[in-house]
């Protein structure tokens, strides 16, 4: 088992940067692929960014990429979610998930995550 805790989330203003955190516990994360999705109110929850364990690939949404970054510490069994620019439309529950199959591909869709976080907040105003 694995237990995800993210942090990080705010209300800010357009323009403005956060960095989201997912703490883990449990197990190791170094052979988890783990990504960051969120869900706004009323819509589905989507990939925003994912990195694979096996050959440490990367991946972004397509409306983050360049604004986005992930990164994991594996010595701090933490991963971490650099935002800046933050437009209007970022506002949603971020959640951090881990899956354990090995891949060189990212995996963007929510039944290849076996255990997710409790998500954390954020807000963007104009």
């Amino acid at each position: 088992q694995v237990q995800l805790v993210e942090s990080g989330g705010g209300l800010v203003q357009a323009g403005a940067s956060l960095r989201l955190s997912c703490a883990a516990s449990g197990r190791a994360i170094s052979r988890y692929n783990m990504a960051w999705f969120r869900q706004a109110p009323g819509k589905e929850r989507q990939f925003v960014a994912g990195n694979t364990w096996l050959i440490s690939n990367i991946d972004y949404a397509d409306s983050v990429k360049g604004r986005f970054a992930i990164t994991r510490d594996n010595a701090q069994n933490t991963v971490y979610l650099q935002m800046n620019s933050l437009i209007p439309e970022d506002t949603a529950v971020y959640y951090c998930a881990a899956g354990g199959r090995a891949t060189s591909r990212v995996h963007t869709t929510t039944d290849q995550y076996d255990y997710w976080g409790q998500g954390t907040q954020v807000a963007v105003s104009s």
